[in-house]
């Protein structure tokens, strides 16, 4: 299909697509959750009712995420991706014509297979092809575009809203939430066909043998085409002795996960995905017309609208950071930060609210004539989510994609994201009922979560800026405790230099006719 796109930034902001789908899902729930249309064809759908609705999707996610190892690794990420915009396509179709809860959340439940395979094998496809310099800011463009696909997919949602009479109007016709849930195919469209022009995982093709294949692609995206570029050749020999290393081993992926070198990691891939969801964002995200509800806000679909714009811009400077200033600190101040938020909310809430009288709105506490307590509680959510965007957003996606052995990469990768799904479909599922029954409590327990990840990731997650992903061994198994920095300066680098000094010499293909 003639030459493969070789930029780096054009190759992780295409395949990101794949996270704008979750995004798009995400506001495909909390858009519609406020139109006359959505209650009234599904008749007013609460509590656990409308839990069950918008965890279908993320229950979908989970088992998606599951299968993801095994598609990535016997097609490769690139593939495995267009498997997954295909399986989007089925699912938003069937949303589209859903004619009751049943089939809305069969459409859910299909369409979160799609976000499980494309948010685990998505950071894996964008970090095996990253120069390490570059990869922290490579696969927060994940991150980046989920909150591009919230804030587009809300407009389209707002926009919609207005459809047949507004969404005030007791007669609102279907097509309020049926145009937004079609216009989703569009991108998981894009994401299928584009992905023909876009170049497999060199480490992938490393694996298969496809040696000739693997250098092109390293030099094509690290050298402007150059096979002889010393960078390239060192990156490819890091890649062949590790390949090297685990067939002499006869390391096996499911035996090797299991192992005491690996299962730490695993375990810190699978927290940090647990604390993303615990930390109390996708509340903000899947249920933020509640929230300003409990706010008193009269027009809660606008004011929710600054909140996707906030989560927009303010994951910029994580990518552009990221790689500057390293994951260990943004985890820690994040956390810390997102705890202050979420201790004040539910203060000012539990000392000036009162109870919600109408047994049919979807929240029982709500802040009455308190202009300034509600504008404290609305500027403490926006501070939540811009501390989100700039911390834990783009890092609890970074670090799961990069501190793993190659051979284990795509199944442990898969375990760390079907952690984010069970957690994200629990809460999904306990949001509207805790809304209903806790209220305000709500934020403390969140706010407690934060406390905890903070000081979880104190103590196990050492920083990785800076490191191939084949020098991961180096950080993990030093016995360097998390909280002290590891040395400095990469192999690659020192391996670069004996090559362009004809120290070392590089023979394509060598692993597979040793193996032969």
């Amino acid at each position: 299909m003639g030459k493969k796109v070789s930029n780096i930034y054009v190759i992780s902001g295409f395949a990101a697509i794949g996270g704008a789908l979750f995004g798009f899902d995400i506001s495909s729930m909390s858009g519609v959750l406020g139109t006359e249309a959505y209650k009234k064809y599904f008749d007013n759908p609460l509590g656990s009712r409308q839990g069950g609705i918008t965890c279908a999707m993320p229950a979908g996610s989970l088992f998606g995420a599951l299968i993801s190892s095994f598609l990535s690794d016997k097609w490769g990420r690139k593939v495995a991706i267009q498997i997954g915009a295909f399986i989007w396509i089925i699912g938003a179709i069937i949303q589209c014509a859903a004619q009751n809860v049943g089939m809305l959340v069969a459409g859910r439940i299909i369409a979160g297979i799609c976000v499980g395979i494309t948010s685990s094998t998505v950071p894996v496809y964008q970090a095996e092809l990253a120069q390490k310099e570059l990869r922290g800011r490579m696969v927060s463009l994940q991150q980046w575009a989920i909150t591009w696909g919230i804030l587009i997919q809300y407009f389209i949602q707002y926009g919609s809203s207005f459809y047949g009479g507004g969404p005030k109007n007791p007669n609102q016709a279907p097509g309020a939430f049926r145009i937004p849930w079609a216009i989703q195919i569009v991108p998981a469209l894009i994401l299928l066909v584009g992905l023909f022009w876009f170049p497999y995982s060199p480490r992938w093709l490393a694996s298969k043998d496809r040696w000739e294949e693997a250098l092109e692609v390293l030099a094509d995206v690290h050298g402007n085409g150059n096979k002889s570029d010393p960078k390239v050749l060192a990156e490819y020999k890091e890649i062949e002795e590790t390949i090297r290393f685990e067939r002499e081993e006869a390391i096996t992926s499911f035996a090797e996960l299991t192992k005491p070198r690996t299962v730490k990691r695993v375990i810190l891939g699978m927290s940090l995905q647990m604390w993303s969801q615990l930390c109390g964002m996708n509340v903000m995200m899947y249920y933020i017309v509640y929230v300003m509800q409990g706010a008193g806000i009269d027009n809660p679909l606008l004011t929710a609208s600054i909140q996707y714009i906030i989560n927009v811009v303010m994951t910029i400077p994580a990518i552009l950071y990221i790689d500057k200033l390293g994951r260990r600190p943004a985890l820690l101040i994040g956390s810390f930060m997102m705890m202050t938020w979420l201790f004040i909310s539910g203060a000012i809430q539990g000392a000036y609210g009162e109870p919600e009288t109408d047994p049919t709105q979807p929240i029982t506490w709500k802040l009455v004539n308190k202009p300034n307590q509600a504008k404290a509680v609305i500027a403490c959510s926006y501070l939540f989510v811009a501390t989100f965007a700039t911390s834990w957003g783009p890092i609890s996606w970074t670090m799961p994609s990069e501190v793993f052995p190659h051979k284990v990469r795509a199944k442990a990768v898969a375990l760390s994201t079907a952690s984010n799904w069970a957690w994200n479909c629990g809460l999904a599922f306990a949001v509207p009922p805790l809304l209903r029954s806790i209220n305000w409590k709500m934020y403390m327990v969140f706010a407690a979560f934060n406390g905890a990840a903070f000081i979880h990731m104190f103590l196990t997650a050492p920083e990785t800026k800076g490191k191939t992903l084949e020098e991961m061994d180096v950080v993990f198994d030093s016995g360097i405790p998390a909280w002290r920095s590891v040395p400095t300066g990469s192999r690659l680098d020192d391996l670069r230099r004996d090559i362009e000094a004809g120290k070392v010499k590089v023979q394509v293909g060598a692993v597979a006719e040793a193996k032969a």
